[in-house]
């Protein structure tokens, strides 16, 4: 918006999301010259409100950032004590041994956590240093020099009307300026979204793809919970259908992490995600464990999953982007966290060789060399077949060709076939509906399964209804004209919060409706429109979910 006036602050560097990449940037920072002033900008209504992982920490980031994490107090407690791996059928399933995984499979030193609540330590251990945190402060808009480099964010605007208007009690928000600008939003942000378009930083490289990952916390019979346990799933109910699996790990306080992941480069529109989930659960040997408990919390993020091939450039001038803003999960590991906090590591101390140096808005060539050679480059070169074959030629042969491609990266460091690449977008891989049939899902039972709604309730989300939708359509006539008619109108199903809606009137007209309150700030809908009429933009700060220990 033009002939706004707004007050500046600056900054040597400033952060955008404060996740494990921006807290470890943040924290690292300042180990390296406490005089450096590093601010970090969190759009949730606290640390941790909008922060979903799994998680299984493989804690490696954080021994090379903090060796004394165990000292400091982490709430890293939960080691995990057993690996366990199925291939499920629609009554049974099938335990696949330990032995023939590839050791980077193993989870033997990692622990289970919940990543909301480390990344709240991490935000006490960075303002210990003298970093500066504002939750509840979105970052709306790039700030751009003369030179056309980033020089800082707009964060902390409030008060537009639903028509985009200023209202009575707007306020402005504020320029936080900086020789550095690090963009950690976490998967498919929106400034990372608009420095790769304005900078071609995906130019030469494949599609960055991904995956839709939902989760609920169980808290479970005491008799049925075994502390440290780690449950991987793949196969039913999705089948043939599309590619993804679950998680199921036993964490202290009697809960357990119950998650679904489902690949978004699936073709059949008509597939609704959120109730394989809820169908998932179902299962003989799922249902046993939560029968008689409870569950107590929802969330639902997506997942890049496109690895070593889809890293775009990771720097552009004035900033860089880090962790998932960047795509570093290792997807059959299912971990990123152990890389987000390399990648804040390692842009933190490039930046900081540059401020020494008197620069500031170049490029931070030193951390993109880092992350093509360093540690993330070795986690991530080792697994970066699996995902192309599993989407090119299913499940089981994903299995066989990717764990025989991983012993051999384990064994020799090298891969038998070379670099695969990933085919279209996940948008561009819906399929017309005309080709497909309708999936019968069964009802939710109200005990097990849920409907979306109530389980939105569990997401503590909240948006304020006086603001401008934060969910954009290109052009508002696609829904119904074109997305209705050839794709059965995925969004009603593919959004894992009920956001959209095809309403009809006393007419039988159809309409598109959009319910951005119930928003979880997943993204799909950003990333799996088949039309990429609808673009996700951060509502007004501490808008969205309040994840409690996500």
């Amino acid at each position: 918006m033009t002939g706004i006036e707004r007050e500046s602050m600056e900054y040597d560097v400033v952060i955008v999301g404060a996740g494990p990449a921006g807290l470890s940037a943040a924290i690292r920072l300042k180990q390296l010259d406490a005089d450096l002033s590093v601010v970090v900008l969190e759009k949730g209504s606290e640390v941790g409100a909008h922060i979903l992982s799994g998680a299984v920490l493989d804690p490696s980031g954080l021994d090379a950032l903090l060796p004394d994490w165990r000292e400091l107090g982490a709430p890293i407690t939960v080691p995990v004590q057993e690996d366990n791996f199925y291939v499920l059928g629609p009554a049974g399933q099938i335990r696949v041994p330990n032995w023939p995984m590839p050791p980077l499979m193993s989870n033997h030193g990692n622990y289970i956590v919940s990543m909301g609540n480390v990344c709240r330590w991490m935000a006490g251990v960075a303002e210990g240093l003298g970093v500066e945190i504002f939750p509840g402060m979105a970052a709306s808009e790039l700030v751009y020099g003369t030179d056309g480099a980033v020089k800082g964010v707009v964060a902390g605007e409030f008060g537009k009307n639903p028509d985009g208007s200023i209202g009575d009690g707007y306020e402005p928000g504020m320029e936080l300026l900086g020789k550095y600008v690090f963009l950690s939003e976490g998967v498919r942000g929106s400034l990372a979204k608009e420095v790769m378009a304005r900078f071609e930083l995906s130019k030469g490289k494949c599609p960055q793809k991904f995956g839709l990952g939902m989760k609920e916390i169980w808290e479970i019979d005491p008799a049925k919970h075994k502390l440290g346990t780690v449950t991987h799933t793949m196969g039913w109910p999705l089948g043939s259908n599309a590619g993804g699996g679950s998680f199921i790990y036993h964490l202290d306080n009697n809960q357990v992490l119950v998650g679904f992941v489902v690949h978004l480069n699936y073709e059949n529109p008509y597939l609704y995600p959120y109730m394989e989930f809820q169908q998932f659960k179902h299962h003989p040997m799922v249902a046993e464990l939560l029968q008689g408990g409870k569950r107590v919390a929802y969330g639902a993020r997506a997942i890049s999953e496109g690895g070593w091939q889809s890293i775009p450039k990771v720097v552009f001038p004035g900033g860089a982007m880090l962790g998932c803003s960047a795509g570093l999960v290792n997807v059959p590991r299912i971990k990123g966290n152990h890389n987000a906090m390399l990648s804040g590591k390692a842009a933190a101390e490039a930046a900081f060789e540059a401020i020494g140096a008197g620069r500031q808005g170049d490029e931070l060539t030193a951390y993109e060399a880092d992350l093509r050679s360093g540690p993330v480059a070795k986690d991530l070169k080792k697994v970066r077949n699996v995902k192309p074959f599993w989407s090119k030629y299913g499940l089981t042969a994903s299995l066989m060709l990717g764990g025989a491609d991983m012993w051999f990266a384990s064994i020799f460091g090298g891969t038998l076939f070379g670099t695969l690449r990933h085919g279209k977008s996940d948008a561009a891989a819906t399929g017309e509906a005309a080709k497909f049939k309708p999936i019968e899902y069964p009802r939710p039972d109200g005990k097990l399964s849920f409907d979306r709604l109530t389980n939105v309730a569990f997401s503590a989300t909240n948006h304020e209804e006086c603001q401008p939708c934060h969910l954009k359509l290109r052009d508002p006539s696609i829904p119904i004209a074109v997305n209705l008619p050839k794709y059965a109108e995925p969004a009603t199903r593919y959004c894992p919060a009920g956001v959209y809606e095809v309403l009809t009137d006393e007419a039988g007209n159809p309409r598109f409706q959009i319910n951005f309150q119930n928003c979880v700030h997943c993204k799909t809908c950003d990333i799996k429109d088949p039309s990429q009429n609808i673009v996700w933009t951060t509502p007004q700060g501490g808008d969205g979910p309040n994840y409690p220990n996500m």
